[in-house]
């Protein structure tokens, strides 16, 4: 049996350019799930969208363990999904100034030694250790899927003026398909968690030299967070880094990164 330690810190910013900042962030440290969204919408929809899917999947998570259920851990993360869709979609239908808003999710949560990421439209989880960073989710973005597909080039994507068309999110439709990944963590390893406010500027290189200055977690946010402002910072910013601290129980060195686990 593991138990793990994890501290953390989140930081959020309107940016430079726009009136109102559109992303909300989340945590349930009991449950130890962590949650980033970037919203999008008419008027204030988008607001509306990314605090209620915060609020839906942290409440929904938070159930099924209140009730004690012996489900995996993917399926009660998967259901609570499903339910912060179900719940923006929703109100998108019963209020017609709400109608269409969505919102990006990216979110963590840990067991034991491992984290498991659940990832709807371009808002990124990254995992740093040993000065290394590598990203572990995969945007549901045109301009990505494009890149992934071969028909674009990572320099002609980095170009184009297409950055803000995702291709899923939560609330737009009935039903939504988010993608799993999993993996082992090890004391010292940072999870980060971005929305793509800040994500159009960074380089994984930037994450890795930020989080080996910066010991302490609020501090790297507020680093994340002006360097995206220094760069344009045309989008809101969000950021929340986990680091896992201790692990308790651990006899062997964990076993890196498992393939992607979609459901």
């Amino acid at each position: 049996m593991f138990r793990i330690e994890l501290e953390f810190a989140a930081a959020t910013d309107i940016g430079n350019v726009r009136r109102n900042n559109e992303d909300s962030f989340g945590y349930d440290t009991d449950h130890k799930l962590y949650v980033v969204c970037d919203g999008m919408g008419g008027m204030a929809a988008g607001e509306v969208a990314s605090s209620m899917a915060v609020r839906a999947l942290i409440e929904s998570f938070a159930s099924s363990a209140a009730a004690g259920e012996s489900a995996p851990v993917e399926e009660r993360l998967l259901r609570a999904l499903r339910e912060a869709n179900r719940q923006v979609h929703q109100a998108g239908l019963e209020d017609a100034r709400l109608r269409s808003m969505g919102t990006t999710l990216v979110c963590v949560c840990f067991e034991g030694n491992r984290f498991l990421v659940g990832n709807v439209g371009d808002s990124r989880a990254y995992l740093v250790r040993g000065g290394m960073c590598i990203q572990i989710s995969q945007d549901h973005s045109f301009l990505e899927e494009q890149v992934r597909s071969g028909a674009m080039t990572p320099e002609m994507a980095a170009s184009s003026n297409l950055h803000s068309v995702i291709t899923r999110a939560i609330g737009t439709d009935s039903q939504v398909q988010p993608d799993l990944f999993d993996g082992a963590v090890e004391p010292g390893d940072v999870l980060l968690l971005v929305s793509d406010g800040f994500t159009r500027y960074a380089t994984p290189e930037l994450i890795s030299r930020i989080v080996a200055e910066e010991a302490d977690t609020q501090a790297a946010c507020g680093r994340f967070i002006q360097y995206a402002k220094d760069s344009g910072g045309v989008d809101n910013i969000t950021c929340l880094l986990i680091r896992v601290t201790s692990i308790e129980g651990m006899t062997a060195e964990a076993d890196g990164l498992a393939p992607p686990l979609i459901i």
